[in-house]
């Protein structure tokens, strides 16, 4: 079964997170990399069917190119799911089998089906023959105390047979019952090593890795065992490391964006969906990580959050906070003149 897969580059991928990865931050994320792979958080397939697909679905052109992340188990429904995010013009539609909270648990929702490979494997066929953009999977490396990697390794080669070939594995095992979600990003241990020999046994399967990656550096070291990496948290918190992605990742010779000029952009965009009807404080926080480290970031957070709730809030407090931050001018760099 053919995959059109690799058409999308996987170098380097900002994860799909609940409540962080909304359009808004894609927008903002986008002003600062050209060419990370973003992602939508998890949308389950009842959400999409029976819910406002316009509110959930709809995002800004210049998002691409961007993933829209399934969660679900019914063929049927992700079927009819890929279909309409094809419509949509989704660049790749993935599937989450990695989510360990107990509420997708209750709905054979993500990492729960690593113990259904079969039903898996039947879940990407489904889309893979109904749409054609790549058509993709997110998993652990194992779930509670099943910590093998021929588990693991069974599991890949079983669901590679419905004709996905990219596997983004994110190196922990999801301990479903006792841990909370947040608690499930932390404590079960890194096993990169497993994520590099899956890599190695599956030569012609695209390996992106994902887990405790905080980085560039690390990511370059990653680099060198897989096909791509794939950062989350730390995309969000101190999201100033996009600017360097472009440079460092894709040798791309395009000047590194300036802060200011990516929070301008994203006040103007605010404004713009504040004027449609979402409020400012729903979009305020996405510009919290880009000036961490920066004199003045502290005093950039408190302005907002003071003063972006109240019924009289404009944009204007956002223009107010940025005048905190202290911004370094860019360096100049001398080049001598040939002789």
């Amino acid at each position: 079964m053919a995959s059109s897969n690799q058409r999308l580059n996987r170098r380097f991928s900002v994860a799909p997170m609940i409540d962080v990865t909304d359009r808004h931050y894609r927008f903002l994320a986008r002003q600062l990399s050209q060419h990370a792979l973003l992602f939508t958080e998890m949308i389950s397939t009842g959400a999409i069917l029976n819910g406002d697909q316009e509110y959930l679905l709809s995002y800004a052109n210049v998002e691409h190119p961007v993933v829209l992340q399934l969660g679900g188990s019914n063929t049927q429904e992700l079927e009819q799911c890929a279909r309409i995010g094809a419509d949509y013009g989704y660049d790749e539609i993935n599937l989450n089998v990695g989510c360990p909270s107990d509420k997708v648990q209750n709905n054979m929702i993500g990492a729960c089906l690593m113990a259904h490979p079969q039903l898996v494997s039947d879940c990407m066929s489904a889309m893979i023959e109904t749409v054609d953009i790549p058509v993709t999977i997110k998993h652990r490396i194992g779930i509670d105390d099943v910590d093998s990697y021929d588990v693991l390794a069974r599991f890949v080669d079983q669901v590679s047979q419905s004709g996905c070939d990219t596997f983004i594995v994110h190196a922990r095992n999801a301990i479903l019952k006792g841990l909370s979600p947040k608690q499930n990003r932390e404590i079960p241990p890194l096993q990169y090593d497993k994520v590099y020999r899956l890599k190695a046994d599956f030569p012609d399967l695209e390996i992106v890795i994902n887990g405790g990656i905080d980085n560039l550096d690390a990511c370059k070291q990653h680099l060198q065992h897989v096909d791509g990496v794939m950062l989350g948290r730390a995309a969000y918190h101190n999201s100033a490391l996009l600017t360097q992605v472009d440079q460092q990742l894709f040798a791309s010779h395009v000047p590194v964006t300036e802060r200011k000029t990516a929070a301008l952009a994203y006040f103007s965009y605010m404004q713009q969906q504040h004027e449609q009807g979402t409020s400012l404080h729903h979009m305020s926080g996405h510009i919290m990580g880009l000036f961490q480290g920066i004199p003045g970031a502290r005093a950039l957070r408190r302005h907002i959050s003071d003063n972006i709730h109240g019924t009289h809030a404009n944009i204007q407090v956002m223009y107010d906070a940025l005048d905190l931050v202290e911004l370094a001018p860019t360096p100049t760099i001398e080049i001598d003149n040939p002789q």
